[in-house]
């Protein structure tokens, strides 16, 4: 069975080569270009970002001059959300097209997969939007072999400790909230999120009532939120991306009276309105940056740059996604070269503000190395809220731009 199953993923994977990449201009490797792969969830709401924000970056640099004389050159490939074909475009990306660098998607599993690649053809790999722990774990653990891989987004940890930090000011500080139930899908970005739930939400004063965990592949979510509902938690803590718009949809549609807080990353895209018919109203949500929100004086420019060429704002991944074209691009630079050694010891030196904040990557002999700093003085986060159609920053409060507003099917008392 065993080698079964290896001739037909061998078939698969050869049969999906062709379609793999969407743009492959310039196989041979180019002295006058920078290549770097895009390997992205191309059809994915969150994913399409990943390689629309990559080229704004790209063409930015190189009608700025380039790097050291040269063009930064982009090879694309939609990876249609699969491990399996992520696989095979890393490959096809280091050893026939010969890029020197890769970004790659927003997927913890197609990155797990991807990570051991990295360093068994020894190319710098960094992702706009995986979260879990585990990628910088594995580092930790096989330095030498993995150092390839660089963490552009927060991790399921942090990310979860920024959703805490906004509950405790606006949940328990404003509202007076004092319970919770946890509610993720089971993937692997969740786990490490969950966990670190279940101890920063009781320190922020919200007990938690009880943790659920349901398959992405979930399409009615009348149970859950009745089982909730009967639990009375004044509020769900949510870990959800690749369910798409189902718990979100049903929510309104079932007007379950209590809000929804956490990590959601379709919810980041401004599509997201639309794709749910309005049904995201009050929802609130972990990010990096929002479209109204200066986190640098970089954020803004780029929301309006990416808004202007492609007719919606960014994903999450987007922010991240450009400001790696960005570091990357540096790295090249005070590398003086393409060579992968080079280039990693490059991008642990990396201090640049992007569109998320100050961007530093955390050391080789720390328990995560190469995932990303995480403080006042980096990267905070935000807790953004939609209302009226529009993604309303809220915490924290110096760049907040908006105040908590929700719908009348909610019941939050002084909120209404």
């Amino acid at each position: 069975m065993a080698k079964r199953g290896s001739r037909a993923l061998f078939a698969a994977l050869a049969a999906s080569a062709a379609a793999l990449a969407l743009t492959t201009a310039g196989y041979a490797q180019s002295n006058d270009t920078f290549k770097i792969g895009v390997i992205a969830e191309v059809q994915a709401v969150a994913g399409s970002s990943i390689p629309q924000a990559a080229q704004l970056a790209a063409d930015e640099i190189n009608a700025a001059g380039g790097v050291n004389g040269k063009k930064i050159e982009l090879v694309t490939y939609d990876n249609h959300s699969s491990a399996a074909e992520s696989v095979r475009a890393f490959q096809r990306a280091v050893n026939e097209d010969h890029v020197n660098a890769v970004i790659a998607s927003y997927i913890s599993e197609v990155v797990l997969a991807l990570e051991p690649w990295s360093g068994r053809l020894k190319t710098v790999m960094v992702t706009p939007g995986a979260a879990s722990d585990v990628i910088t774990q594995n580092i930790a653990k096989d330095y030498n072999n993995l150092k390839y891989v660089f963490h552009g987004y927060l991790t399921s940890t942090s990310l979860a400790d920024s959703t805490c930090a906004a509950a405790k000011d606006l949940l328990v500080g404003q509202l007076h909230m004092k319970s919770a139930v946890v509610m993720s899908e089971d993937a692997a970005w969740t786990t490490p999120l969950d966990a670190e739930y279940l101890k920063c939400l009781p320190d922020a004063g919200i007990n938690v009532l009880d943790h659920i965990r349901f398959s992405p592949d979930t399409t009615d979510f009348t149970p859950i939120f009745n089982k909730i509902e009967g639990e009375k938690p004044d509020v769900m803590i949510t870990g959800i991306s690749h369910v798409g718009v189902q718990p979100t949809v049903q929510w309104k549609q079932q007007e379950v009276p209590i809000p929804m807080l956490g990590v959601a990353s379709q919810a980041t895209n401004s599509s997201f309105w639309n794709d749910t018919n309005g049904a995201t109203e009050g929802v609130l949500y972990q990010a990096v940056s929002g479209p109204d929100v200066a986190v640098t004086p970089k954020t803004l420019p780029f929301v309006n740059a990416f808004k202007a060429k492609y007719g919606n704002f960014p994903s999450y991944c987007g922010y991240t996604a450009y400001d790696e074209v960005y570091y990357l691009a540096d790295a090249f630079k005070r590398a003086g070269s393409a060579d992968s050694d080079a280039l990693v010891t490059a991008l642990e030196a990396t201090d640049y503000v992007g569109t998320i904040g100050r961007v530093q990557f955390k050391g080789k002999d720390t328990a995560n190395p190469h995932a990303l700093k995480v403080g006042p003085d980096t990267i905070t986060g935000l807790m953004l809220q939609w209302q009226d159609g529009k993604q309303v920053n809220l915490w924290p409060a110096k760049v907040a731009n908006g105040k908590l507003k929700f719908p009348k099917f909610i019941k939050v008392g002084s909120a209404n």
